[in-house]
């Protein structure tokens, strides 16, 4: 844990609390290093979102009276 700097008090439901103390131990990890991890790879997903976001900004767009028409047209409704 000597990588963590900082400090913060997070609330969780007792039966989460005892099941992330439960893998904590299993994996021989604090309870801080499993929160940690699960932040970062929460962020590493929402950065992913953001990078395909902006790539998708430039696709041109569709009403959805048009999208039910060229799905109707390919008899997929």
């Amino acid at each position: 844990m000597s990588t963590l700097t900082k400090r913060s008090t997070v609330y969780f439901d007792p039966a989460i609390h005892q099941a992330l103390r439960i893998k904590a131990a299993s994996c021989q990890l604090s309870l801080s290093e499993i929160v940690d991890g699960a932040i970062r790879i929460q962020l590493a997903e929402d950065q992913e979102d953001l990078t395909v976001f902006d790539e998708r900004a430039k696709e041109s767009e569709m009403s959805y009276e048009d999208l039910l028409k060229d799905l109707k047209k390919h008899g997929k409704i």
